[in-house]
């Protein structure tokens, strides 16, 4: 493979990175403590050999999924910020600093897609391999696991079935514009209204009308499902091309509110699963499941956390397998006790002496206690991965697209665990040294 272009050039005038920032500064310690090396090697095992435009340096790459997350930012406000932060720049592996963007923004979205969930585990990977070198969480730290579910939600509208329908003879009418296919009528402009009133003789209670108006929806949105099908008959181009958009529509005007099976709540993300967790204030959530795995003790660094997204509404029971595989895979370590609530209760982990539910009172002993007393500590770390590292509301397409934010939200996190955890051992550091010199010495 050949090597990343270095369009950098030596200038006098233009002191080091190193010359103008704080050395001491946590990102810069983080940089030192990271093993870029072996990032290297995860993240240049998917790019091909032979000639064409060489990659961008593995070390950038890694650096700007780190700080994104980090910092809970966009894709645009990730280029914004790291035009005018040397200490991003920095901590990218840049020399002198730079007043334009060495990379394009949508190099961001080729690399996540290219790399996927399994290369991208190596940010998590080293996370924790950088904690347990720092010490900041302990081997008997990763023996003991808490683990628990949650949703992560899809950046998609509140599905109702008049917006999908009226959804679906938009796409279908545009998509027909673009390939000159010439349909009988659009119905666009009332089929815009019907989806309108809908909504208001809902919200007004006059479900009759509302029922009349989602018939006149689906009627015309069966018309154009027709019309296209007679126009494109014979022609393999354009029928791989509607092919996909087709099926959706169809799967849309069919499908009714109580039916049980997979459904179609969203046209541009029909991945997404409707999961009921039981909170009185959000009964349904549009996305995926992800399973959080966390210690039970306290290290001493912070809860370093391990994320996995799994579809298919899966039972909680059943994502213990996975998840504690995918933990002891990445830190070498076997889970002795894992802690999980009421849920998971009927699990099929293969060692059930292992699992310890909350309530449950035999074999229990103070130790064990004392630990499934601690099993409350995964809740806010679900509330900081949601709320600080991106996963709230996923944005990025397809299933791919869940599993790998899941990853990369909880890569930042640990590394924010880490930055915080590097503050507070140089302020220790610190203050030892003052007190040392402050001491009369003794003749």
């Amino acid at each position: 493979m050949s090597h990343p272009r270095d369009d950098r050039q030596d200038d006098l005038f233009r002191p080091s990175l190193e010359k103008i920032i704080n050395l001491r500064h946590p990102l810069v310690r983080l940089a030192a403590e990271i093993d870029w090396d072996f990032l290297a090697g995860r993240f240049s095992s998917v790019c091909r050999l032979g000639p064409g435009q060489p990659p961008l340096p593995t070390r950038l790459v890694a650096g700007l999924f780190i700080l994104k997350h980090m910092h809970n930012l966009s894709d645009e406000g990730l280029c914004d910020r790291w035009v005018e932060n040397p200490y991003f720049q920095y901590f990218c592996g840049e020399v002198v600093f730079r007043h334009d963007l060495p990379f394009d923004r949508s190099s961001l979205t080729r690399w996540r897609q290219r790399l996927g969930e399994e290369q991208i585990a190596a940010l998590l990977q080293e996370s924790l391999s950088v904690a347990h070198r720092t010490g900041a969480i302990e081997t008997k730290d990763l023996e003991r696991v808490v683990v628990d579910t949650t949703v992560q939600e899809k950046a998609i509208a509140h599905p109702s079935d008049a917006r999908l329908m009226h959804r679906a003879i938009e796409k279908l009418v545009g998509l027909a514009k673009r390939e000159s296919v010439e349909l009988r009528q659009s119905y666009l402009r009332v089929a815009r209204r019907a989806a309108i009133m809908v909504g208001r003789y809902t919200h007004a209670h006059q479900f009759k009308r509302a029922r009349r108006e989602l018939k006149f929806l689906r009627t015309r949105l069966g018309r154009i499902i027709r019309d296209i099908r007679r126009k494109i008959e014979g022609d393999p181009a354009l029928e791989d091309r509607f092919g996909p958009l087709l099926d959706l529509a169809h799967r849309v005007r069919h499908q009714e509110q109580r039916q049980r099976g997979p459904k179609v709540y969203s046209l541009h993300a029909p991945e997404v699963e409707c999961i009921g967790k039981g909170k009185a204030r959000a009964p349904y959530e549009f996305g995926c499941k992800v399973s959080i795995a966390t210690p039970a003790t306290a290290p001493k660094g912070g809860q370093f956390v391990l994320a996995k997204a799994l579809h298919g509404n899966p039972y909680d029971g059943h994502t213990l397998g996975p998840v504690i595989a995918d933990l002891e895979k990445l830190t070498g370590v076997a889970a002795r006790r894992i802690h999980g609530d009421k849920g998971y209760r009927g699990h099929n982990y293969p060692d059930r002496f292992k699992v310890w539910i909350s309530g449950q009172v035999r074999r229990v002993t103070k130790a064990i206690r004392r630990e499934m007393r601690r099993r409350a500590a995964v809740e806010p770390v679900i509330g900081h991965l949601k709320d600080d590292h991106r996963m709230r509301r996923n944005h990025l397409k397809g299933r791919d697209g869940d599993r790998t934010n899941a990853v990369l939200a909880a890569a930042g996190y640990n590394f924010s665990l880490l930055r915080r955890w590097l503050t507070e051992l140089l302020c220790g550091l610190l203050w030892i040294l003052c007190r040392h010199l402050s001491q009369p010495h003794l003749a």
